[in-house]
């Protein structure tokens, strides 16, 4: 190997070991999402409330983000769950600049798996009826649209008792893992939907 090719690959090696090539192929490379992106959510990692997943492999830079008491960009591949039918996925570098390259998505689940009920921005509503993007955009800076307590985002209807025995009951990983108060929480949180639907549909229809 002569000086010059000894020289690149060092300055290659170099480049691997402080992360500036991986994350460069990472905003370059295509964040490709459908059904199959989407599994059991206990398999993802945990955070608090809500897990999180890295679609292109860099999960510690996901953590990273997760975990920064300041706030922080997520990077590309980054995938956050707060229940199993409702997801963020971070996108590559400049696909919706508006929405820090977030896409959001209403999931369908069951024993069989997942399928994309509706994704994009402004077009995603939750169970509730509000807009995913709009809900997310008041934790726009510092959080980068993560919702959490403490950020500024408008509260949603339903409590952590709730979220988790949602979380407990996915019924893609098999048999539910309730904890004590878990099925009372499910029926209230049950009763809440319906009557958003029916205030829903009462606006309509008058």
């Amino acid at each position: 190997m002569n000086k010059q090719a000894m020289v690149g690959r060092m300055l290659w090696i170099m480049l691997l070991a402080n992360g500036w090539v991986g994350t460069a192929l990472a905003e370059t490379t295509t964040v490709k999402v459908d059904d199959s992106t989407f599994q059991c959510i206990r398999e993802m990692t945990p955070v608090r409330q809500f897990y999180v997943d890295n679609l292109l492999g860099n999960l510690k830079g996901t953590l990273a983000a997760a975990n920064a008491p300041e706030g922080a960009i997520y990077p590309p591949g980054s995938v956050v769950q707060l229940v199993p039918t409702e997801a963020m996925v971070k996108r590559e570098t400049g696909f919706s600049p508006a929405t820090g390259d977030w896409e959001f998505f209403e999931l369908e689940v069951s024993e069989q798996g997942t399928s994309i009920g509706k994704r994009g921005f402004a077009e995603v509503n939750n169970r509730f009826g509000k807009n995913c993007f709009a809900c997310h955009a008041p934790a726009r800076d510092p959080w980068d649209f993560i919702c959490e307590t403490d950020h500024g985002c408008e509260p949603i209807p339903i409590d952590h008792k709730m979220t988790g025995a949602l979380q407990r009951s996915d019924l893609r990983c098999g048999p539910a893992e309730l904890q004590d108060g878990d099925s009372i929480a499910l029926l209230k949180l049950k009763a809440i939907v319906v009557l958003g639907q029916t205030m829903t549909w009462a606006k309509e229809l008058f």
